[in-house]
């Protein structure tokens, strides 16, 4: 009966162990999987970073490039002596004083004979930078024998034609006429008559392009039309009125003589050497200005002549229809040449882009990290020797390790305004002067000096002092002549990261006045001055297109700078780093 109540042990179900097996390599091969899109997802994210980092880099190093060189005209300038004469004597100083624009301004119009209108002129001269003839100064300056001889010099181009060199459009188109021109005039307003309709395919894109304006007005006016009622809304409505009328009668019209002004694309004639833009167009015939001026008014042969359109209209262009004349022509003589930006690195800041340097903003952050620098490190370096060696733990030492962490995690702009309560405010320390700079950022910085120095202490290990201690030196003595060398290399590393930190701050040395606009090179450590990542941010509100590169550039400039200074802290890690 016993038996019978109480069933055997092994009655109970157990899988067969082929399937147990098989459960268990199920597993392991979902655990693969896991793994495997753990890897995909890193990778995933890993790729992306790095398209995203490339792109930037790619996109700062397009814009910032063209920045590091410029183009001149090079011309062979007489200085007359009188015009460098100062009581009767000629001297370094009598030539650095002297008006060298008339100079310039003569050179530059011998290149390109023929202009006699004073607009034609006034559009040539302003070709050139306020600072064209500064090489030319400092060589007459440097050897005064030079007075009065021819001398090729290079002549800096303003900002608006150094950009048109570096950014050729892709909207300038030429072809050759099929009839013969004949122009009845050299200078001035000329007629030009073809001998077969050369210009009527020209009349074809014209209606074209006027019935595009056509269809943008029309959308502006629908869009105005249900924006509401306000007077300057209405009065632009009547402005798309008058204009979609002009506009429809003119792409309603027939082929007949078509007026072009700033707004359409401008046509251009190439022809006898010189160049005539158009005005008035007609199938076989057009008029227009001449602007630079025709060698003959003979007959020109088949093919001696062309048609050049410019797809984007004067209006729509930093550089004038006169202007790209100018320009194409010294370009064709073999007057224009591009060289290397060496004034980006050695002139100030100035309202003009082409003068525009970054010397200035690099002296203004060498002396601004040097001060911080000067403080952070030891004063750092002290302060977690004594919190991590030296300091009972008790609820004080507590609280200031708690404040420290936090101070680490504080917005820079408060410092920035600590320094404008305390430093100038308060001090009455001179503004915008890398003094005050390095004052808020060594509180910036100070924080992150003593977490990086008290982990690299805590690095050391305990073995390294128990020994000192236990040939008899004084805890002091442990610490400074065994724990500390070995502890050196963390602590300069991070240092260095955190002076890296410093250099690309720019908020709170805004709210200490270091946004002024500096000319002048600083010299001193209380002198006016700027930074680079200030110096980035004035540059990147200015209008000038010109300002654009030079912004990208000075990010290059700052981020060579911050690899510099983590290839650094790199090498520093490795040379002195030791293994126990």
């Amino acid at each position: 009966m016993t038996d019978l109540a109480a069933p055997p042990a092994t009655s109970i179900a157990t899988p067969p162990r082929r399937l147990s097996a098989l459960m268990d390599q199920s597993r392991i091969r979902a655990r693969y999987r896991s793994e495997a899109r753990f890897r995909s997802y890193g990778l995933i994210a890993l790729g992306l970073t790095t398209l995203f980092l490339v792109f930037l880099l790619a996109d700062i190093f397009r814009n910032g490039v063209p920045a590091f060189w410029q183009h001149h005209v090079v011309l062979e300038v007489t200085v007359p002596r009188e015009a460098v004469t100062v009581d009767g004597k000629v001297d370094a100083q009598s030539i650095r004083a002297a008006d060298y624009f008339p100079i310039t301004r003569d050179a530059l119009k011998a290149a390109i004979p023929g202009i006699e209108s004073r607009s034609g002129e006034r559009t040539l001269v302003r070709l050139l930078s306020t600072g064209a003839a500064d090489e030319l100064r400092a060589r007459l300056a440097a050897d005064p024998s030079l007075v009065g001889k021819p001398v090729k010099t290079r002549l800096l181009l303003s900002d608006d034609a150094d950009l048109y060199f570096k950014q050729p459009s892709a909207d300038i188109s030429e072809r050759a006429a099929r009839g013969i021109a004949t122009p009845n005039g050299t200078t001035g307003t000329v007629t030009i008559l073809s001998s077969a309709n050369d210009f009527a395919d020209d009349i074809v894109r014209l209606k074209q392009v006027l019935t595009a304006r056509l269809r943008a007005v029309e959308t502006e006016h629908a869009r105005l039309s249900r924006a509401g009622g306000s007077d300057s809304v209405l009065q632009r409505l009547r402005e798309l009125d008058e204009e979609r009328k002009e506009l429809a009668a003119r792409v309603s019209a027939p082929k007949v003589a078509e007026d072009l002004n700033d707004k359409l694309p401008s046509l251009l004639v190439a022809i006898n050497g010189g160049l005539v833009k158009v005005t008035k167009l007609e199938d076989i015939r057009i008029e227009g200005e001449v602007l630079l001026p025709l060698a003959s008014t003979a007959d020109a042969a088949p093919g001696s002549w062309k048609i050049v359109t410019y797809a984007v209209p004067a209006s729509n262009r930093k550089v004038s229809d006169q202007e790209v004349a100018f320009l194409e022509r010294l370009k064709a003589d073999g007057k224009v040449e591009s060289a290397f930006n060496t004034r980006f690195f050695t002139a100030g800041d100035s309202r003009e882009p082409e003068l525009a340097g970054v010397r200035g903003a690099l002296m203004g952050t060498a002396l601004t990290l040097l001060v911080t620098l000067a403080l952070c490190l030891p004063i750092g370096v002290l302060a977690a020797i004594y919190l991590e060696e030296f300091a009972r733990k008790n609820w004080f030492t507590d609280i200031i390790e708690i404040n420290i962490n936090n101070l680490a995690a504080v917005p820079s702009i408060v410092f920035g305004l600590l320094g404008l309560a305390v430093f100038l405010n308060f001090f009455g320390l001179p503004r915008s002067a890398p003094l005050v700079g390095g004052l808020v950022l060594a509180l910036l910085v100070l924080p992150t000096i003593i977490i990086a120095a008290r982990a690299a202490l805590k690095a050391v290990p305990p073995s390294i002092k128990e020994a000192a201690l236990g040939v008899g030196a004084s805890h002091q003595q442990a610490v400074f002549h065994h724990v500390l060398p070995l502890a050196m290399p963390g602590i300069m590393t991070g240092t260095i990261i955190g002076m890296a930190h410093a250099l690309g701050e720019t908020a709170p040395l805004l709210m200490i006045g270091m946004i002024a606009f500096i000319v002048d090179v600083p010299q001193s450590f209380t002198q006016a001055a700027t930074v680079l990542p200030v110096q980035i941010y004035l540059w990147s509100d200015l209008p000038e297109q010109a300002f654009q590169a030079k912004t990208a550039a000075a990010i290059i400039v700052l981020l060579m700078f911050l690899f510099l200074m983590n290839g650094a802290a790199i090498w520093l890690r490795k040379r002195f780093e030791r293994r126990w």
